[in-house]
């Protein structure tokens, strides 16, 4: 096939597609790259979009002021990423946030932030001029950057393109972007000491990283300070800040590190899931049930559909063990 003819290899439009493009309300341009592109784009509500697909998901929060960008995905869905967000802004990427250190919501971060232009103070208070740094400013928890940046045998584990600029100890960071407060929540060892929840306050969204998931038991690092109780502090905070509008259904949304976004009440069912389930283990392990006696118990059984998995990065036998560990005497 020639290069001339790469438009027979786009996909074939539905019939609801075909109608929309003949009725002039979807660009046909808009409409293949959607389709083509491997990164799904949602309005989630307000300023805020989700991007899916790319690894992690990401939220965008994009107005007049340019673009904030938490989480950036996997390194090698990074060029992909910046086409969706160039798709829905011609204006500069400001601020990236890291929710956690791990590949998956950071690997992007050389290729979008070098992509972005941050501003800054010159000097001198308030009267100071403005002067544009290059790239976005990376904004993370001091923790993230120690992860990062410490060398181990003499080389740092991730390159320092990827390292924030821009870090915080306090519990609460916040920014006034794009006509909205935005606050930067820090949760202490939760799934790893450096986690952070991004609450976008006008827009009434929430970005949760990998505190809350729908599509897996809570990922535990222990290695990175992570505990199961820090997730559910961390879970906890999210249900005081969001509010349904009605019949637990709209109102806040929250966005996962992995899965669909939600609302309140899958929160809850969230937290009130891994809740049930540290009791459990935490029961047996103090009648005397070894490690594999608890897993061979099957505490978790009735959540094992939704969220287990036998193969992969984190499977219920370790999110059983993690626990165990956590709760045992």
């Amino acid at each position: 096939m020639t290069r001339g003819a790469s438009w027979l290899r786009a996909p074939r439009l539905g019939a609801l597609a075909v109608l929309a493009l003949v009725a002039g309300l979807v660009p046909l341009s808009t409409s293949l790259r959607a389709q083509q592109s491997p990164v799904e784009v949602l309005h989630v509500q307000g300023n805020v979009y989700m991007l899916a697909g790319a690894g992690g998901n990401i939220t965008l929060q994009i107005g007049e002021d340019g673009v904030l960008v938490v989480d950036t995905g996997t390194a090698g869905m990074a060029e992909a990423v910046l086409a969706e967000i160039r798709a829905l802004s011609s204006l500069p990427i400001r601020y990236v946030v890291n929710t956690h250190l791990h590949e998956d919501h950071t690997g992007g971060n050389p290729v979008i932030a070098l992509a972005g232009q941050s501003f800054r103070s010159g000097g001198g208070g308030r009267g100071g001029a403005m002067t544009r740094d290059p790239g976005a400013s990376v904004i993370a928890n001091e923790n993230v950057y120690f992860a990062m940046s410490l060398p181990v045998n003499g080389e740092a584990p991730r390159p320092f393109e990827a390292w924030p600029t821009s870090t915080f100890v306090t519990a609460l960071k916040t920014l006034y972007f794009n006509g909205e407060p935005i606050e930067l929540r820090h949760t202490p060892n939760a799934h790893t000491d450096g986690d952070v929840m991004v609450f976008f306050r006008r827009s009434d969204v929430i970005s949760a990283g990998d505190l809350f998931l729908t599509t897996a038991f809570p990922v535990i690092d222990v290695a990175r300070g992570g505990t199961l109780q820090g997730i559910l502090d961390g879970l906890n905070a999210i249900i005081d800040i969001t509010i349904p509008e009605i019949n637990q259904m709209r109102g806040t949304r929250v966005i996962p590190g992995h899965g669909r976004y939600g609302n309140e009440s899958d929160v809850v069912e969230f937290r009130d899931m891994a809740t049930i389930v540290r009791d459990r283990v935490r029961d047996m392990a103090d009648t005397g049930f070894t490690l594999q006696q608890v897993i061979d118990a099957r505490p978790a059984l009735e959540y094992e559909g939704l969220y287990g998995a036998t193969t992969g990065p984190w499977t219920t036998a370790m999110f059983l063990e993690a626990v165990y560990q956590e709760v045992s005497p």
